[in-house]
């Protein structure tokens, strides 16, 4: 028995009412052994990311998330998409179903008690070929999407997710044990009351996979003016049919999601090449510095310049 472990035994003895806070304490603990400061950290395992936040944010933050589940083991956050605003705790886990722009404003947080969380990426081709194994008689009908689900935490996810990070020990036991837990995470995401969602992201022929190709191509030329005949073309919609559908799932439109990735991006080249905004602003489609300075004040609530340098102490916080 590891110090953990007995430390976990004395504080919750084992039985059917305390085992979710042993799984919730030991993943916690591991959390914070990959969170050294504040900040999202992409792990050694593919997709997985942890992230740590010591105080309340005054400020939203900005960020852009592929289809992932998410567990928040410590603290609070609301999240914003598009218009709708979701509490985020560690009473349920959530799960964006499509690659999206959201906004982060943590509520609970402090240095000795920090907000953690965890994520995980979903793979629609994995999604794809576990659903004829779970819903061997076909995938039931859907009849509202969201845009982000949630459901009651579960004990064994938990669980699933502290024996990825105990794979970071041993390095050499990721390529082979990943992707069993990764699938174990799915199959149980696909069993519980939100699995017929979380198999649409892998069910091709759904609408949120149409729509799926629209963003695919919105994120691959991003800086390439938008035209959204060919978007609903790839979608195999009418145009008014795209549109309605397209903001259905993102809660945004194909222009304001195509802004989010232009000033998401031109924030990334500004910080990791050290890039100028006049630069930045034309790397990602924008022809005028001034419309690119006010759509970015107004995205991030600073100008560029302050921005970054907001950005950058937030790093070494």
């Amino acid at each position: 028995m590891t110090g953990n472990d007995e430390y976990l035994s004395k504080s919750f003895p084992y039985n059917t009412d305390n085992v979710l806070s042993i799984e919730m304490n030991r993943l916690t603990h591991l959390i914070q052994e990959h969170t050294p400061k504040d900040g999202g950290f992409l792990l050694n395992i593919p997709g997985l990311y942890v992230g740590r936040i010591s105080r309340p944010n005054i400020d939203n933050v900005k960020s852009f998330y592929s289809p992932s589940l998410g567990i928040v083991v410590q603290g609070s956050t609301l999240v914003s998409i598009g218009h709708e605003v979701y509490p985020n705790d560690k009473t349920h886990m959530h799960i964006i179903p499509i690659a999206i722009p959201i906004t982060l404003r943590t509520i609970e947080a402090s240095p000795s008690t920090p907000y953690l969380s965890i994520r995980l990426d979903l793979n629609p081709q994995k999604i794809a070929a576990l659903i004829p194994k779970v819903y061997p008689t076909g995938l039931p009908g859907i009849q509202k999407r969201n845009i982000n689900y949630s459901v009651d935490i579960d004990t064994n996810i938990v669980n699933a997710f502290s024996r990825l990070l105990q794979l970071l020990k041993n390095p050499n036991d990721i390529e082979l044990l990943a992707p069993l837990i990764i699938d174990e995470i799915l199959i149980r995401l696909l069993r519980s009351p939100i699995g017929k969602h979380v198999a649409e992201i892998g069910y091709l022929d759904s609408e949120s996979q149409q729509i799926t190709k629209a963003i695919f191509w919105l994120r691959e030329n991003f800086a390439q003016p938008i035209k959204i005949a060919t978007l609903a073309e790839l979608s195999n919609m009418s145009v008014s049919a795209f549109h309605r559908h397209f903001k259905s799932l993102t809660n945004i439109s194909p222009l304001q999601y195509q802004k989010a990735l232009r000033l998401h991006e031109a924030r990334h080249l500004m910080l990791s090449r050290q890039m100028d905004a006049t630069t930045a602003c034309h790397m990602v489609g924008y022809i005028s510095n001034s419309q690119f300075s006010r759509d970015y004040s107004i995205f991030f609530e600073n100008p560029p310049k302050r921005d970054i340098e907001k950005m950058k102490r937030m790093s070494e916080f």
